[in-house]
């Protein structure tokens, strides 16, 4: 169950990580609702709907209209909130690049690390163009970079106030 503090406003006080779970509760919340909507949109003649469909759209758009506020609130905060100089919004999206290029790294050293058998000594022979444990070191140091600044972002969302948007 999702708590609204109120039609428009954060409570008093709210961390950012707070705002972040609520977030996520409602968005499973609207996920929730959809399904509900849709398996009551139709009923056959003379029956009666499960639920009722009119409720369920009230308390979807209360939902969506919640989750606009706490997106616009989240994002001026990402905006204002400064750890180590760089404003969250700045370290987000470095978490975000660096998540892609690992992911790209990894894809590339496991297609490296491929062996090709052969069954004569005549047949072509294929070989990595990659230093694949220089690769793998790389990811490795990346990957550690990643969850310290993981670590960053979520102590930072734990001591951050939500600022009203």
């Amino acid at each position: 169950m999702v708590f609204y503090f109120c039609k428009h406003h954060t409570r008093n006080n709210m961390k950012l990580a707070e705002a972040l779970q609520e977030r996520a509760d409602i968005n499973r919340n609207i996920e929730q609702l959809k399904n509900r909507l849709s398996n009551n949109v139709l009923v056959q003649e003379g029956e009666k709907t499960a639920e009722d469909p009119g409720k369920l759209k009230q308390e979807l758009d209360a939902s969506i209209e919640r989750l606009a506020h706490l997106i616009s609130c989240i994002n001026a905060t990402n905006c204002a909130a400064r750890v180590n100089g760089q404003t969250l919004t700045e370290l987000i999206a470095k978490k975000d690049a660096l998540s892609l290029k690992i992911s790209i790294y990894k894809d590339v050293a496991y297609a490296g690390s491929q062996t090709s058998y052969r069954a004569r000594n005549t047949e072509i022979k294929i070989k990595p163009t990659i230093a694949v444990k220089d690769w793998q070191a790389e990811i490795d140091r990346m990957a550690k970079e990643l969850r310290l600044l993981d670590n960053t972002l979520q102590q930072s969302n734990w001591n951050t106030e939500l600022m009203e948007a």
